[in-house]
């Protein structure tokens, strides 16, 4: 009986994984139903290379929502899948350095006070792009795509339900604030009659997912290799805690080392088919936490799903008519959550900003980062996250640490 269960297990956790599943793509234009099938087989990857030993599921990531919006408006998707895969090979070579020199070099490269500014940045680079489909526009804000008055109604609709859904909620609808969110904001565009359902009547039952081949562009992929850095540090905190609802130290058994790596080639391949690159999925790890069943094959299951799933057209082409409005008003909450991430991981971990040394270092990230300040020579040119991150690293490489003061 236990195992006819596991099937419905697993599609108890794509359904709470659904909402941002799918959000990640909607958002930057990628194909849902790719996302649907690269969260499948990344997920299958990442278990296989774990030896199926750690119960969690691999999906889109938000952190390369930015990123990602920049690079398709800036080199176009193939370039940008090339640049997300380069940005993958950065979790496999991690995983190589923490196999030959353990994971305490992680700590000493990408300090709080350099991770903490970066996360910033990536949450509040397109702050504007959010506001902008918020309140029915283009994210450049040049196209009106929706009347504001109704736009304004519908983003502040799905933004208030999914923030009531995260605060008030309990048990596992807590779990799915985003999937909540859509669903508010659907209903009401639907009530003010913006929604065009005939893609989805013309649509077939079956379709192949809209495959992207990757290039590779030296621009796009010196953009895309900082990037993974947030994520990388991201996974170690979800490593951690899987580990601590579970009982069992992933740290050691399969290793650090392999949980990178599955996270990175899981990246490397969702970008080979032109999927947004995966990561640890947190609300399954919650759902894990209130089903205490810790079982990885129901994850196994959970990815197969996926794959099925990608391939029923009319569900692709049902995500396509969410509005524009909706993502918007998500995207305020989301963009400012990952901003707030990054804030959290320097007060979590007592960085001392009138220290001048942290002081100079997050300062000039930040302005950085939020001013579009650019550096290059020729076509070469850094700007960005891809900046922010590399200046961050070298001056916390260059300027000398302050001497704790011993007391007695």
């Amino acid at each position: 009986m236990n195992r006819l269960l596991i099937p419905l297990q697993g599609a108890q956790m794509l359904f709470v994984a659904f909402g941002a599943l799918v959000l990640m793509p909607l958002l930057t234009g990628l194909d849902t139903s790719v996302a649907l099938f690269t969260a499948g087989i990344g997920t299958l990857l990442f278990q296989w290379l774990t030896k199926r030993q750690v119960p969690i599921f691999l999906a889109s990531s938000f952190a390369f929502i930015a990123p990602i919006l920049y690079g398709v408006q800036t080199w176009g998707i193939p370039a940008t899948m090339g640049g997300l895969m380069a940005a993958g090979m950065v979790y496999v070579l991690l995983g190589l350095l923490v196999k030959v020199r353990g994971s305490g070099f992680i700590h000493t490269l990408l300090p709080p006070v350099v991770v903490g500014p970066v996360i910033i940045i990536i949450g509040l680079g397109l702050a504007p792009v959010a506001v902008n489909m918020a309140l029915g526009r283009s994210g450049d804000g040049s196209i009106e795509i929706v009347p504001q008055s109704a736009a304004l109604v519908i983003s502040l609709l799905a933004l208030s339900s999914t923030i009531l859904v995260a605060v008030f909620s309990k048990g596992i609808l807590k779990l799915m604030p985003i999937l909540a969110g859509i669903l508010v904001g659907y209903a009401a565009s639907l009530s003010y009659g913006i929604l065009d359902f005939s893609p989805v009547a013309s649509a077939p039952w079956f379709a192949v997912p809209h495959f992207v081949a990757p290039e590779f562009h030296w621009q796009a992929i010196a953009f895309m290799i900082p990037v993974a850095i947030a994520p990388a540090v991201e996974h170690i905190g979800d490593i951690l805690a899987i580990s601590n609802v579970t009982g069992k130290d992933f740290i050691k058994k399969p290793g650090l080392h392999r949980t990178l790596t599955g996270d990175g080639i899981a990246t490397i391949a969702a970008s080979a088919l032109g999927g947004p690159p995966n990561t640890t999925y947190s609300e399954v790890t919650g759902a894990i936490t209130l089903t205490k069943n810790f079982d990885p094959k129901i994850m196994t299951w959970t990815a197969v799903i996926a794959i099925i799933l990608a391939f029923v057209g009319k569900l692709g082409a049902l995500m396509q008519t969410i509005p524009v409005p909706v993502m918007g008003g998500i995207m305020c909450l989301l963009f400012g959550s990952i901003a707030a991430v990054g804030l959290n991981t320097l007060i979590r971990n007592q960085v001392d900003l009138t220290e001048p040394r942290n002081l100079s270092i997050v300062g000039v990230t930040l302005v950085f980062g939020i001013g579009g300040m650019a550096f290059g020579i020729g076509e070469f040119s850094l700007t960005g996250i891809s900046l922010c991150g590399i200046v961050a690293i070298l001056m916390n490489l260059v300027l000398p640490k302050v001497k704790t003061a011993i007391t007695k």
